[in-house]
């Protein structure tokens, strides 16, 4: 089974996030791909994988620059995608409490009204906590992905 975790990043800590799960989760499935959503679209979606969406929020509650294009061509390619599976990790900055993690939350709603699965809750990181996105990141996506594994197998 294969992990596709896209990544939509301005100051490249989602893309930090994503190396260290691809790092500490390689015992969980078979192959994990990190992708930069750069130049991306809706075909993104067409392999047979799990996903993972790794995004930051920029500006007023924005996907970041290099997500656009894919976060756009939801809606202007849009299609029936129920054979997705993913999981959203949304970092943010809870200072910025009324568009908090905003990134990753328009990903999943995008993503639902198309008929994707979401398997466990969006993770949400407050980057005014302090914490390590990579650790608390790499924490979630081991039981997130232990369980994104099993629903899909019973779902096969």
């Amino acid at each position: 089974m294969k992990l596709k975790i896209l990544v939509g990043t301005m100051t490249s800590t989602a893309d930090y996030v994503a190396q260290a799960i691809q790092m500490d989760c390689a015992d969980l499935v078979d192959e994990i791909e990190v992708q930069l959503m750069d130049g991306l679209d809706i075909g993104a979606f067409d392999e047979d994988a799990i996903y993972l969406i790794c995004t930051s929020t920029y500006g007023s509650g924005d996907v970041p620059d290099n997500a656009r294009a894919l976060y756009d061509s939801l809606e202007t390619q849009a299609r029936y995608l129920g054979h997705v599976r993913y999981g959203v990790i949304a970092l943010g900055d809870r200072t910025y409490l009324n568009t908090f993690a905003f990134g990753g939350k328009k990903f999943d709603e995008r993503l639902q009204g198309l008929g994707a699965q979401r398997i466990g809750e969006v993770w949400c990181h407050d980057a005014s906590a302090g914490t390590m996105p990579e650790e608390l990141g790499t924490a979630w996506c081991r039981e997130w992905l232990t369980e994104a594994v099993a629903a899909t197998k019973a779902t096969a």
